[in-house]
């Protein structure tokens, strides 16, 4: 399903090499000490992950519902240094540091302002309905690799 003009959700933007994508802190997201559950700045991450590829014109649904495959994530590593609360605007950044034939690397994190939350490099990998790894499409690794970052990998 499409939908246009005042029903468009809002997402996020790139800013040159980086995905920029504004999320809000609700009461769901807090864990009985007030504060975001460790657990959710993955979500947060995922739907960024998802918004960037949107907004770069990749369609994972299509793909997808064309029994194509999907994305599994490999691996992550994440740091925390901060905690989020109740009404927060974060901001999850995301810049594609590595792709493959088969994967890419994202660095995401996640901001309150100037403070960083946490920090999280993401492997996914493209898989086929049998649920093992394929060649992504290549139309696909041809975006991405526009989209790579270009600044220091080690600490973007």
């Amino acid at each position: 399903m499409t939908v246009t003009g005042e029903h468009l959700p809002i997402g996020g933007r790139f800013d040159g090499f980086e995905h920029r994508f504004a999320v809000r802190v609700y009461f769901e997201d807090t864990d009985l000490s007030g504060v975001v559950y460790h657990a959710n700045y993955l979500r947060y991450m995922e739907r960024a992950r998802s918004d960037m590829l949107r907004v770069a014109g990749i369609d994972q649904r299509a793909a997808h519902e064309a029994g194509q495959g999907a994305y599994a994530v490999t691996d992550i590593g994440i740091r925390y240094a901060a905690s989020a609360r109740l009404d927060d605007d974060l901001v999850v950044t995301s810049r594609l540091i590595e792709v493959s034939a088969v994967r890419v690397v994202i660095h995401q994190t996640v901001r309150c302002g100037a403070v960083k939350l946490t920090d999280a490099r993401v492997t996914v990998a493209w898989v086929g309905p049998n649920g093992r790894p394929r060649r992504q499409p290549a139309d696909w690794i041809a975006i991405y690799q526009r989209l790579v970052w270009q600044g220091d990998t080690q600490h973007p």
